[in-house]
C-alpha cells in the first residue's frame, strides 16, 4: 500500500493521524505498540546507561529501550508490543517504578512536558515566586520560563545585566566584589542571585554568569566557563559549569543547569 502524502507538515501530520493511520489499523490490525517517555537531566547518556544497565538487561524482550540524548538532558524511551494493551499498559508502568530507585534523582517529567513545565507546576504548587540576574544566557531562561502559560503565577520578573558596569549600577553587586574576582567569579553570582531576589521581593533567586565565547577568556577563565546560582531565605547554592567551545550551546546548556538547579533546591 502506497499513500501520497502532502509536504506541508501541519497538514501531513493532520492528515497522517486523523486518517491514514486509522485506517491502516483496520486493514492490517497490527499489533499494539505502547510507549513511555522518562525525562532525564543533569546525567550524561553513558553515566545513566552505566547505573541502569541491569534493569536494561532485565526488559522483557517485547519491551525495547531507545537512549534519545537531546541538549543538557536524555529521554529514554520505552517501547512494548502486545496483542492486548491493558496488560502492556501495567508492564510499561512496573518497569517505570523499577528505574525510579535506580535514578529518580535525574528524573524530572514523562511524556512531552519540558522542564520548564515541570518546574512551574512545582513553584505554583509551592505557591513560590522566581526572579531571575541573567548576564550570559541574555535572557533565555526566562524566555523559557515565561513560554508556560501561566507563568505570572510564579514568575515576577528578570534583569540582564550584561555589562560590568549594569552588575555593579543597576543590579547593585558591589563594586568590590567585582573588582576583587571578577564578573564570571562564585562570590559574583551569589550577590546577584540573593540581589535579584531582594530588588524583586520573590521567594526565590537565581543568577548567570559567564563566559559564553567565542572572545571574553583568559587563561584562568576559559571560554565555556559559567557560574549558576540559586538562592532562597534559607540558603543559597552555586555551580560552576565547564562547558564547550560553542557560545549558542553554551547559553543553551547553562539555561537547563539553571532550571535543574531549581528543580533539585526547591524547599519541600
Amino acid at each position: 500500500m502506497f499513500v501520497s502524502m502532502p509536504g506541508v507538515p501541519h497538514e501531513m501530520k493532520e492528515m497522517m493521524t486523523n486518517t491514514i493511520i486509522p485506517k491502516l489499523k483496520e486493514k492490517f490490525n497490527p499489533p499494539i505498540l505502547l510507549h513511555r517517555i522518562i525525562r532525564t537531566v543533569g546525567i550524561g547518556e553513558s553515566f545513566l546507561a552505566e547505573k541502569i544497565s541491569e534493569w536494561e538487561k532485565s526488559l522483557p524482550k517485547h519491551i525495547r529501550l531507545a537512549y534519545l540524548p537531546g541538549t543538557a538532558e536524555v529521554k529514554l524511551r520505552l517501547t512494548g508490543s502486545s496483542n492486548g494493551s491493558s496488560q502492556l499498559e501495567k508492564e510499561l508502568d512496573e518497569q517505570v517504578n523499577l528505574l525510579q530507585p535506580l535514578v529518580g534523582e535525574f528524573i524530572y517529567g514523562y511524556g512531552d512536558e519540558p522542564l520548564e513545565s515541570v518546574i512551574g507546576k512545582m513553584l505554583r504548587k509551592k505557591k513560590l515566586t522566581l526572579a531571575i540576574a541573567e548576564s550570559c544566557t541574555g535572557g533565555y531562561v526566562s524566555h523559557l520560563i515565561t513560554s508556560i502559560p501561566g507563568s505570572s503565577d510564579y514568575f515576577v520578573g528578570t534583569m540582564i545585566p550584561y555589562a560590568y558596569e549594569m552588575k555593579m549600577r543597576q543590579l547593585g553587586v558591589k563594586p568590590e566584589v567585582l573588582e576583587k574576582h571578577g564578573a564570571v567569579s562564585e562570590p559574583t553570582i551569589i550577590e546577584m542571585s540573593n540581589i535579584v531576589r531582594a530588588k524583586f521581593n520573590t521567594d526565590i533567586g537565581v543568577a548567570t554568569s559567564g563566559i559564553a565565547g567565542p572572545g571574553g577568556a583568559t587563561p584562568e577563565k576559559p571560554v565555556g566557563m559559567v557560574w549558576i546560582a540559586y538562592s532562597d531565605k534559607n540558603k543559597t547554592v552555586t555551580k560552576k559549569l565547564s562547558l564547550t567551545k560553542d557560545r549558542a550551546l553554551n547559553i543553551k546548556y547553562a539555561t537547563v543547569a539553571v532550571l535543574n538547579l531549581i528543580r533539585t533546591n526547591l524547599p519541600s
